[in-house]
């Protein structure tokens, strides 16, 4: 079990589409001339770093024969430690595939949001409207099912599954994996869209270009002050589906002052991508980040 998140040992099942929407397991095979090392030990699956040593002075037989009543040791510590390897972990593999990345001229943005904000929706116009700007690619991340990936693979783009099981959030091993199977073309635009959560991708750098999180106008004015982590790490905040303004109570302008009292310096854009209202600033902010 993670001990950043919680979320389950399971092991992230990455699927390749076909142009007939078949989808084809990746063994993790990465005899694709990779310019970074893969350090295949699953370090994500976070339930194997039980490294005491920071911890305790004696030696740790496993026998279950000792009393604990002779340690004086506080649990948390044990949780903090484990963190910490984890993120450490994590961080260095994210500065492979950010190399890897730059590299071959490729602009990953990872998008994150709860379920249901309209991150599908907004890839799918997305890749409409720009494809014929650059190659364009995604990496789905969820839990479960092939739903997202057979919409992207309907617009005609290149995309990976990630299926995490019970995981919540999508790491720079499982991105890395992932674009070994896709094998994105030089000076593409990968777009990475996150397991839909508002907390534990905040924790977890893939060695992204840019963190864009989306919100809906359906999901409360306050939602940056309940996940300020989320907030926090963003580089854009993307308010999605004001063609519902009319009908729901969301204050636009105090989201955004919520927002920014968490990061000042995060950018806002209001768009619908149903109805295509104020998608233009969109495409600009990706058309700068994508310079």
């Amino acid at each position: 079990m993670c001990a950043t998140c919680g979320c389950g040992e399971d092991e992230a099942v990455i699927t390749v589409l076909d142009e007939r929407g078949h989808g084809h397991g990746h063994e993790h095979d990465h005899d694709h001339g990779q310019v970074h090392d893969h350090i295949h030990d699953h370090s994500h699956e976070h339930g194997h770093v039980h490294d005491h040593s920071r911890e305790h002075s004696h030696t740790h037989e496993h026998s279950h024969t000792h009393d604990h009543d002779d340690h004086d040791h506080a649990p948390e510590f044990v949780t903090v430690t484990l963190e910490q390897n984890v993120l450490a972990k994590n961080d260095l593999l994210a500065e492979r595939n950010r190399g890897w990345l730059a590299g071959r001229g490729i602009v990953a943005l990872n998008l994150m949001s709860s379920p249901g904000a309209g991150k599908t929706t907004l890839l799918e116009r997305t890749i409409r409207e720009m494809r014929g700007e650059r190659p364009v690619a995604v990496v789905e991340g969820d839990q479960e099912t092939m739903l997202d990936a057979d919409r992207i693979r309907a617009t005609g783009c290149a995309v990976v599954q990630v299926n995490t099981g019970a995981g919540c959030h999508l790491d720079a091993e499982m991105l890395q994996d992932a674009m070994t199977a896709l094998d994105p073309a030089s000076g593409s635009l990968l777009f990475v869209e996150n397991v839909g959560n508002l907390v534990c991708p905040a924790l977890f750098d893939l060695g992204e270009r840019a963190k864009v999180v989306v919100i809906s106008v359906t999901e409360g004015t306050d939602k940056p002050l309940k996940y300020p982590h989320m907030f926090a790490a963003a580089d854009l905040v993307v308010v999605n589906k004001i063609d519902l303004l009319p009908y729901v109570d969301f204050d636009v302008e105090m989201c955004e002052k919520y927002a920014r009292s968490i990061n000042p310096g995060v950018e806002m854009i209001n768009l619908s991508a149903t109805t295509g209202a104020g998608i233009d600033a969109w495409y600009e902010w990706v058309a700068s980040r994508a310079s």
